[in-house]
């Protein structure tokens, strides 16, 4: 694509995010979520890139599922990440008490115990559900910041706005590229702080391999590394929507550093203990699962590699 369209996109992209921002938090909540809606079905019955390959990770997930019902779940799927994106518009708009009603968390004692003994806490989450507001929950009931990482997007106009977006919310955030973010993640950890990290699809070319609904997937070292090196408790965490306009949380059991092997073999029972764990979290709301990039490595070949996936506009 030539310099001028792509700019000419990037700025219409932009354009498109910041009037979600500024316009789609006034509407009335039932115009709201009627207008999404109607879009998921629109972009659902379009059947672009991205919803096949929705479709096709489902499959996975759901390896018994007959194509009318793969269909089902990919419609539900769209319509559950248009429910995302309401939710992202509107919240900067939301008070505590309407953060607090909008979400319902299970086992919280796992972090808050990590937390009150100072040695920090490393919350890891697969693209399910709406972890941002999870994020808004955490700096507004518990009252507790943290820090997190962004992926890099174009246009960087793009990427400042879900920056200021994220902050607006009381995250501290670093830029997903470079290696200073890790050692400030660390330096957090160790000062007995709380650290949240996307971490089911690997932006780098240093993933680990784990085994993840029945075929090979890569995803990020960084958490595990980070609790190894700090000694911060790792805690899976799964989100999931119902019938409802309450959003499900839970925290699962710390994930033990094993006492023996490498630094490597450590780091790959750690994070396989992360993939279960969001596996668990996934078959249970399938339709949540946001995942509208290739993940599992047969699906890889002949394609991007790691550090190169397509990526939607939405920073991790």
């Amino acid at each position: 694509m030539s310099a001028p369209r792509t700019d000419l996109r990037d700025r219409l992209t932009d354009g498109l995010y910041g009037l979600g921002w500024g316009a789609v938090k006034k509407l009335p909540e039932p115009a709201a979520r009627a207008l999404f809606r109607t879009l998921a079905d629109q972009v659902w019955k379009r059947r672009g890139t991205s919803v096949l390959r929705l479709e096709s990770n489902l499959a996975r997930v759901v390896p018994d599922a007959s194509p009318a019902r793969l269909a089902e779940l990919s419609r539900a799927g769209m319509r559950s990440y248009m429910r995302y994106w309401l939710e992202s518009f509107r919240l900067p708009t939301w008070s505590p008490e309407q953060i607090r009603e909008r979400i319902d968390v299970s086992d919280v004692h796992h972090l808050t115990e990590a937390l009150d003994a100072g040695r920090g806490a490393v919350v890891a989450l697969p693209h399910l559900g709406n972890w941002d507001l999870a994020g808004a929950w955490v700096t507004t009931d518990l009252k507790v910041p943290f820090t997190t990482v962004a992926e890099r997007l174009k246009p960087e106009t793009l990427y400042d706005r879900f920056v200021a977006y994220r902050e607006s919310l009381g995250m501290e955030v670093l830029p997903h590229s470079g290696g200073a973010a890790f050692g400030t993640l660390a330096r957090r950890l160790r000062a007995g702080g709380l650290v949240c990290l996307v971490a089911d699809r690997d932006l780098s070319a240093s993933g680990v391999e784990v085994d993840f609904f029945g075929a090979r997937a890569r995803m990020p070292a960084g958490p595990a590394l980070l609790a190894q090196q700090t000694g911060a408790s790792l805690l899976p965490v799964t989100l999931g929507f119902d019938d409802t306009p309450v959003m499900r949380a839970r925290v699962h059991p710390p994930v033990v550093v094993p006492g023996n092997g490498t630094r490597a073999e450590r780091t790959a029972v750690m994070t396989q203990a992360l993939a279960d764990a969001f596996a668990e979290g996934i078959a249970a709301h399938p339709a949540d699962w946001h995942m509208l990039q290739r993940l599992w490595l047969d699906d890889l070949d002949g394609h991007q590699g790691p550090g190169t996936q397509e990526t939607r506009a939405e920073p991790a």
